[in-house]
């Protein structure tokens, strides 16, 4: 089956539909929890079925869904921060303890504003480890230590991500790692709408067919936790979208290798990013800094 999007809660509704299920996917496990008007589907891989049929590795996959996140009140924005950060906070608690040292990285590119998020999350993080180490005095002992870095993209630093987050990882030895990154949807309603949070790692531009070397425990030798928001989506998707509402059946694969190949191989955003991705910033930003 063709997947071109990030989110585990989507390639499961995905299978389902293609398979005609009714119950749940063997190897997967998910609930869903409704908060008023914030949705949180908690999906987890047990095995290798599951993993086949996701083509995900075997974790757990939180999904928190808004309506909105642009020109919200103080109060719905809280809400989310507080959603999300309770979540977050529940998974870091399974792989650290509260006052060891934690690396978050931005990844993506700041000069592309549908890549940004990762970059600009990291610029509002409370970063706490060069207090420690040069100002002990002036932090509570218990606080844990924070570092944070950007390391680029591979087009204008010629280095992979992973190469670069490994050597600091062998240096400053941190107990896990946090990865922010744009992920691509398959669903119009969840651009900049959802936050995944997952403890498998996150593989840069998976969602979009430019996969890179992906930050896990397996390459990195520590637990990894992505935070991924969708800031787009095939154009395909939004053809697909079009034809249902017109009541007109086609096959998905024939549709997207038509576009291939007549080079409608499109990746799309919406017109107003920049202050999408300026609110889900501080959202996300925020919900970390709470969490540590």
């Amino acid at each position: 089956m063709f997947f071109r999007t990030d989110m585990a809660v989507e390639r499961r509704d995905l299978y389902k539909t293609a398979n005609k299920l009714e119950n749940e996917i063997e190897g997967i496990e998910c609930e869903e929890e409704k908060l008023e008007d914030i949705t949180v589907t908690r999906v987890k891989i047990i095995n290798e079925d599951g993993e086949r049929a996701l083509d995900k590795k075997r974790g757990n996959y939180i999904t928190i869904d808004v309506k909105k996140i642009n020109n919200i009140t103080e109060e719905k924005e809280k809400k989310i921060i507080d959603t999300f950060s309770k979540e977050l906070t529940e998974i870091i608690k399974k792989h650290v303890n509260n006052n060891e040292e934690i690396l978050v990285v931005g990844l993506g590119n700041l000069y592309a504003t549908p890549d940004s998020l990762g970059s600009k999350v990291v610029q509002n993080i409370e970063i706490t480890r060069h207090i420690k180490i040069y100002l002990p005095d002036a932090i509570d002992k218990n606080t844990r230590s924070v570092s944070a870095i950007t390391p680029g993209v591979l087009g204008t630093t010629g280095i992979e991500t992973v190469e670069i987050v490994k050597g600091i990882v062998d240096n400053i030895k941190p107990k896990l790692v946090i990865a922010i990154d744009s992920l691509c949807s398959k669903n119009i309603d969840r651009i900049n709408k959802s936050i995944q949070i997952s403890d498998t790692g996150i593989v840069p531009g998976g969602g979009v067919g430019n996969k890179r070397l992906e930050l896990s425990e397996e390459t990195l030798n520590i637990p990894v936790i992505g935070i991924g928001v969708p800031t787009v989506l095939d154009a395909a998707t939004i053809v697909l979208d079009t034809l249902k509402v017109c009541e007109i059946n086609i096959d998905e694969n024939d549709l997207i290798n038509k576009m291939k190949l007549n080079n409608f191989n499109f990746i799309v955003t919406p017109k107003e990013i920049d202050t999408l991705i300026d609110s889900i910033t501080n959202i996300v930003s925020e919900g970390i800094n709470n969490s540590l």
